[in-house]
């Protein structure tokens, strides 16, 4: 994950809530702070929580290409602005790899990491995509930006659409959850961000022989019908970690903490009481 570019002098938009031992949390792709509120909502009840667009993002723009190292140091930059000195980090997605790259790269600013969907060497095994799949989510999405959970929509252009691969539960609340964060975050991921993820991909990124190195506590949580980042990618995460709890979680997939949220929630809060010096 090197930087081959001078990254631009930004300042991250960032969401502050709460009080207390801070929590990073860190959308993925396309994503923004907005599409991490489910965990931002409860964690704010206890915690500080610390959730950035990313470059690129929601309302980090920028106008010139980037790598996804500067990710990183964007988000130094911030904590250190913040001063904050340690956090726990919650990473979806893209999120949670660039979590692993803090934990690996600034050790001593992590002190726990929640991966949520990722891994340090993400597979997919996502199909093909035909103009079909592109014409019945377009229809699904905007659809459901104007009337969100409408179940008529979810039927005739949902389960038809590139949703059956990022929901395996197709219901109402997780549909409102689509048009109240991913569509708006979908419209403001800049083609920088595309550009700098696919560069990323097409160097092969892989750091499952770093994870011995990451010896702080992880909670590593997956969808079992997850074919972006596949679930056996996220285990061989929390096989390599030295201290990593695994859930993966039936009939769900890429976007399982809008389908099951309570659970989700739920299995956050007994692994941050069964390990309270992440916190401290």
């Amino acid at each position: 994950m090197t930087s081959p570019h001078q990254p631009t002098n930004l300042t991250l938009a960032l969401e502050r809530r709460g009080q207390g031992f801070p929590v990073l949390c860190l959308h993925g792709h396309p994503g923004s702070k907005q599409c991490m509120g489910m965990f931002t909502d409860f964690l704010a009840q206890d915690f500080l929580t610390i959730a950035p667009d990313l470059r690129g993002y929601g309302h980090s723009q920028v106008r010139s290409a980037f790598a996804m190292a500067d990710h990183l140091e964007d988000l130094v930059e911030s904590l250190d602005q913040e001063k904050i000195s340690r956090c726990l980090i919650l990473g979806w997605s893209l999120g949670g790899i660039l979590a692993l790259e803090m934990a690996l790269r600034h050790p001593q600013r992590v002190s726990g990491l929640i991966l949520i969907a990722t891994a340090a060497f993400p597979r997919s095994d996502h199909p093909p995509i035909s103009w079909q799949d592109n014409l019945y989510t377009g229809l699904a999405g905007l659809i459901n930006w104007v009337v969100p959970g409408w179940r008529w929509n979810i039927r005739t252009w949902g389960q038809r659409s590139l949703f059956r691969y990022l929901l395996g539960q197709q219901t109402p609340a997780a549909y409102h959850y689509l048009a109240k964060a991913a569509v708006p975050a979908y419209l403001k991921t800049s083609r920088y961000a595309q550009q700098a993820l696919n560069q990323a991909i097409q160097m092969g990124y892989n750091q499952e022989n770093e994870l011995a190195k990451i010896t702080v506590p992880c909670l590593v949580l997956a969808g079992a019908l997850d074919r972006h980042i596949i679930p056996a990618a996220s285990k061989a995460t929390a096989q390599g970690l030295s201290q990593s709890r695994w859930i993966c979680y039936e009939n769900t997939a890429h976007l399982f903490p809008w389908e099951i949220p309570d659970r989700v929630q739920g299995d956050i809060e007994n692994w941050l009481e069964d390990y309270p010096d992440v916190c401290q």
